[in-house]
């Protein structure tokens, strides 16, 4: 009895259609993985938009509520009803340290500059960049002056052997 051989014509065959329908086919199915996680990001920005949507349409309608409003007016700009007294209370730290920014220079860059940057009025900014601009040397505008062309010279002459300059 002959030996067959392991590999047969019809295994050859088998295994190059085999290979060809990878090939194929994995491009396809690359995109196709793609675009479905395409999909689902896309459903899922859809999901938070409608939940912000429905979150200002609720915010809308408390808005509606003169209640609401009343109760926003008074806690965020301190207004009061008629007959009332508004009281506010205020840090004596804080105000310490708005006093002593005031007449100091202003702090050295870092995470406590904020904080004093913050604590400080918005008009005390302004007006210390006034200051500093007006401490600020003053130089005088003098416009220049035009320069002056240079005297020219004639050109000098071409020697009568040179054909450099000439077209043949």
């Amino acid at each position: 009895m002959a030996a067959r051989p392991r590999f047969t014509s019809r295994a050859t065959v088998l295994v190059l259609v085999l290979c060809s329908l990878v090939a194929i086919l994995a491009y396809p199915t690359r995109q196709f993985i793609s675009q479905r996680s395409e999909i689902t990001a896309q459903r899922a920005r859809a999901e938070h938009a409608r939940q912000q949507v429905e979150q200002l349409r609720r915010e809308k309608a408390r808005w509606q509520d003169p209640e609401y409003v009343k109760a926003q007016a008074r806690s965020r700009l301190h207004y009061a009803m008629p007959g009332e007294t508004p009281y506010i209370a205020v840090d004596p730290a804080a105000q310490d340290r708005a006093k002593s920014s005031l007449g100091a220079p202003p702090p050295a860059q870092g995470p406590a500059a904020g904080a004093v940057k913050a604590a400080r009025p918005w008009y005390a900014s302004v007006w210390d960049s006034v200051d500093a601009a007006a401490a600020a040397p003053a130089t005088p505008a003098t416009p220049a002056a035009p320069a002056q062309p240079a005297p020219s010279s004639p050109p000098a002459p071409v020697p009568a052997g040179d054909s450099s300059s000439h077209d043949h």
